[in-house]
C-alpha cells in the first residue's frame, strides 16, 4: 500500500502568539480586566487564544472561568478541557469576554453557546481584527477571517444577542496615520472591541376576561 503523508494544518489563532499578535492583545489587557469585573457578582466567563496574557488584575478567579483556544474553538484548553456545546449551565454568566477566537473559522457554533449561557441582561465582551487597518498586512497570510462591522451585528443578530452601536479601537496603529489631517487614529487601529447583551422579552399580562355568570343572590 502507498505510505500517505498526513500533515496537521496550521491554527490560525496561534499568530495572536507571535511578536504581530502579542503586542494587539497586551493593547486590551485593561479593557478585559474592566469587563470581568463590570457585572460583579455573576460569574464571569473569558475565552482567548492560546498563549494570551495572564489573568487580569481585579477579576477573582473564583467566579469565573478562563479558556485558551486552538483551531477555531474546537478545542479549547484551561480550567477544564472542553470543546462546544460548553459544559455550563444555560443562564449561568454574566458577562463573557471573547478575545479575537471568532476571528477564525464559523462564529454561529460559540454564539449561539454564549447566547445560551448568557443571564438576561448579560452583556458579550467581543474583540476582533478590524479589516480595514493596514495592521492586516501583519496576519495577512495566517488564515485568519476579519469581517467588516455590518458582518459581526448580523452574526451577533443571527445568534439572538442585541448590538451595541458603540465601538472601540485598539492595537498597534502605523506611523503618520494618527497626523492624517481630518482623521483620527481609532479607525486604522488593529482590532475592534463591540458590544451586545442578551435580552428577554417580558411577559405581558393577558387582559382580564369579561365575566360570563352572574352568582343568585344569597337567600
Amino acid at each position: 500500500m502507498p505510505a500517505f503523508a498526513f500533515t496537521r494544518q496550521p491554527d490560525p489563532l496561534a499568530w495572536f502568539g507571535t511578536g504581530h499578535g502579542g503586542p494587539l492583545l497586551a493593547s486590551e489587557h485593561a479593557r478585559v480586566s474592566q469587563a470581568l469585573t463590570s457585572r460583579t457578582p455573576q460569574p464571569w466567563l473569558w475565552i482567548a487564544p492560546d498563549g494570551s496574557d495572564p489573568s487580569p488584575v481585579g477579576a477573582p478567579a473564583t467566579r469565573g472561568l478562563r479558556l485558551r483556544a486552538r483551531a477555531g474553538c474546537h478545542r479549547l484548553a484551561g480550567q477544564v478541557q472542553c470543546g462546544l456545546p460548553l459544559p455550563l449551565p444555560t443562564e449561568a454568566m454574566g458577562v463573557i469576554v471573547l478575545q479575537h477566537v471568532l476571528d477564525a473559522g464559523d462564529p454561529q457554533p460559540l454564539l449561539h453557546e454564549c447566547s445560551r449561557i448568557l443571564e438576561p441582561g448579560g452583556r458579550l465582551w467581543l474583540f476582533v481584527l478590524n479589516p480595514w487597518s493596514p495592521y492586516r498586512l501583519r496576519w495577512r497570510g495566517a488564515g485568519l477571517v476579519p469581517r467588516a462591522l455590518g458582518q459581526w451585528h448580523l452574526q451577533l443578530a443571527a445568534a439572538g444577542l442585541v448590538v451595541s452601536e458603540h465601538v472601540l479601537h485598539y492595537g498597534p496603529v502605523w506611523k503618520g496615520l494618527a497626523d492624517a489631517p481630518g482623521h483620527g487614529p481609532a479607525p486604522f487601529r488593529a482590532a475592534r472591541l463591540l458590544q451586545a447583551e442578551k435580552r428577554v422579552a417580558g411577559l405581558v399580562p393577558p387582559a382580564p376576561v369579561a365575566r360570563a355568570w352572574r352568582a343568585a343572590p344569597a337567600a
